[in-house]
């Protein structure tokens, strides 16, 4: 039999190759010290905030700030621009999808999905005042209507700053906008929130006080390393369906039903598994990184362009108000669980304010699992809307 000696011959890289492929390790290894580094700054962080009585959402705080100081000091002592890193906010979003999922495993969904009605009209609603604040936007500050409504739209940072690179509009002006508003409602919200419930609010720790920090049982570990399996695994399939929040959806279904998954099966008997509150702090940490390194990433932008921004972020504040009054005339929900709901911030992080407050979780999680799916699935409706809008008419 004839061998071709080209087939003994080690396989050789090409001088194009072998560069990329080393630079490639380098990136990755580079990626993962500033994740460490940015992990390590956020812990101190996060127990200064809890000890401030900040509550649970403290560790997404810590996180924004650690993303910040460590990107900030990467640029100025090192000269190396650190770039918001996907993968990490998609792991913070397993994380803390599976905690939520967890959290609201006795919710009573059939009740709640009587509300959907509800939910899809205070949807339309923020999408209608996201179009009217970009128009006004585009007016304000002299940019194309399609930039403009990409960055007044809660749908989202990564999603949003996507799409506006696919279309090969401003990036950075879109992400700075998104991220300008998910920043402010992430921080005026809980401290609405805490305001209003007052003296309620003195265990901010709800979140983590019904479970361990961690557990090295063999049997608890072997269930944490199984969810995170299933989570990686429904996520992927979210992926490949286009599910709309994949990462955040496909772990918070995960969370919600896998106690009732494991127990259908005939060797296991009453497990009651509720994961690590490490887990939860990690995810928050994570989510708030993220959001930390879109600002240290663009930190400069003229004076100009931060009122208008700070202005269409006052007026997406200002609707998300509207409809919580609106909510509260269709609904019986008190005057919190309203603001929650239709908070035009992240729905992971008005979740877990719910969830630190441990107020009608239930109610605030298909609430903003429904705005997640309506926003995401219209996208190629408002896409195309946004672009024939700003085309010139044909004379």
């Amino acid at each position: 039999m004839f061998i071709p000696t080209s087939s003994l011959t080690p396989k050789r890289f090409t001088p194009e190759q072998k560069p990329t492929s080393v630079t490639q390790v380098q990136s990755n290894i580079r990626k993962l010290i500033i994740l460490f580094l940015e992990i390590l700054v956020a812990i101190p962080l996060g127990y200064t905030g809890i000890s401030l009585n900040f509550g649970g959402i403290a560790w997404i705080l810590a996180g924004v700030a650690a993303g910040i100081i460590i990107c900030r000091s990467c640029e100025i002592f090192c000269k190396h621009s650190v770039k918001p890193n996907r993968l990490v906010r998609q792991i913070g979003m397993i994380l803390v999808g599976i905690t939520i999922g967890f959290s609201n495993t006795r919710a009573n969904f059939a009740h709640i999905a009587t509300g959907i009605p509800i939910y899809i009209i205070l949807t339309l609603f923020l999408l209608l005042s996201g179009a009217c604040i970009g128009y006004i936007y585009s007016r304000l500050s002299k940019i194309n209507l399609f930039t403009a409504m990409l960055a007044t739209v809660p749908g989202g940072v990564g999603v949003m700053a996507a799409i506006a690179a696919d279309y090969n509009r401003n990036v950075t002006l879109v992400a700075l906008s998104q991220v300008f508003r998910v920043t402010s409602v992430v921080i005026l919200i809980p401290l609405i929130a805490r305001a209003s419930v007052g003296a309620t609010y003195t265990t901010p720790q709800v979140l983590f006080n019904h479970q361990q920090v961690f557990s090295f049982e063999p049997a608890n570990l072997g269930l944490l390393c199984l969810t995170l399996l299933i989570a990686a695994i429904a996520a992927n399939l979210a992926l490949r369906v286009k599910l709309p929040a994949a990462h955040f959806f496909s772990a918070l279904v995960v969370g919600i039903t896998f106690n009732s998954m494991i127990n259908l099966l005939p060797f296991v008997e009453n497990i009651n598994y509720t994961p690590p509150t490490t887990l939860g702090i990690i995810g928050q940490i994570l989510l708030g990184i993220t959001i930390g390194e879109y600002w240290g990433e663009k930190p400069s932008f003229g004076l100009r362009a931060l009122v208008y921004i700070i202005i269409t972020t006052v007026m997406t504040l200002i609707s998300g108000a509207t409809a919580s009054i609106i909510a509260m005339h269709l609904t019986s929900w008190d005057w919190l669980t309203c603001l929650l709901v239709t908070a035009p911030g992240g729905a992971a992080e008005m979740i877990l304010v719910a969830l630190a407050l441990d107020h009608n979780v239930d109610i605030v999680t298909a609430g903003h699992l429904v705005r997640l799916v309506a926003i995401n699935s219209s996208l190629p409706l408002w896409v195309y809307l946004f672009r024939r809008l700003e085309q010139p008419p044909v004379v």
